[in-house]
């Protein structure tokens, strides 16, 4: 099978271009490549460590997931927030291109690399990355989390485990994204002068705090699509 290539190119405001291609192994949907030797002190598992973190340092020296951020981080420390700028996100299915803000097309980029990072408590959301839709809305990610949760149910009664059909799962998810979140932003807080990388984890974060808080009534909203009557 052939790796899923998803490339973000980021034309700034000054002229110039940063592009990041993220290759995914097909079967395990992480990054073929590997990270680099020389990472920054604060990808340190150690350092601000997830409380809910399961690893530890004799084994995984970096948190992966900040060791996979880094690159970003590093690359757009010239930014601020709300910097213009136009983002094109090409995969193998679709181009989609958009001028938006520094910290929301940062977000857009981080949402798919965190999923992919291989930290145990975003495994989760893998399958979400393969269809990865940039810049989606409200309503579009409900949709999209909501139908992930409900295969990977069906799947887990396929293969024999017990599973209760309601979305208090999907609720959990997104509360643990949240405590690894904050924790992360501590991260980047010291890794960076620039607010745009910390800003864009911040708006991801929302996000997953408005979907858990609301999973229920957001898909009860969408009942009206499925009315065949």
């Amino acid at each position: 099978m052939k790796s899923i290539l998803v490339r973000y190119t980021f034309r700034l405001g000054d002229g110039s271009t940063e592009v990041f291609d993220l290759e995914l192994d097909p079967e395990t949907l992480e990054p073929v490549e590997p990270v680099g030797h020389d990472l920054p002190d604060w990808t340190r598992l150690g350092f601000q460590q997830c409380p809910n973190c399961p690893l530890n340092e004799d084994t995984h020296p970096r948190c992966p997931l900040a060791a996979r951020l880094s690159d970003v981080v590093g690359r757009f420390d010239r930014l601020v927030s709300h910097d213009q700028l136009v983002v094109e996100v090409i995969t193998r299915e679709r181009a989609v291109a958009q001028r938006t803000t520094a910290q929301k097309g940062i977000a857009s980029l981080m949402g798919l690399i965190i999923a992919t990072s291989g930290c145990p408590n975003t495994a989760w959301f893998k399958p979400m990355a393969r269809f990865h839709l940039p810049f989606s809305s409200e309503e579009e990610t409900v949709f999209r989390a909501a139908s992930t949760f409900l295969l990977s149910e069906y799947i887990r009664r396929v293969d024999g485990d017990a599973v209760d059909g309601s979305f208090a799962g999907l609720q959990e998810i997104y509360e643990t994204m949240h405590i690894v979140n904050n924790a992360v932003a501590k991260r980047l807080r010291a890794a960076t002068s620039s607010d745009a990388a910390v800003n864009a984890l911040v708006l991801l974060d929302t996000n997953s705090m408005n979907l858990s808080q609301v999973i229920e009534q957001s898909v009860d909203s969408l009942r009206r699509y499925f009315n065949t009557d």
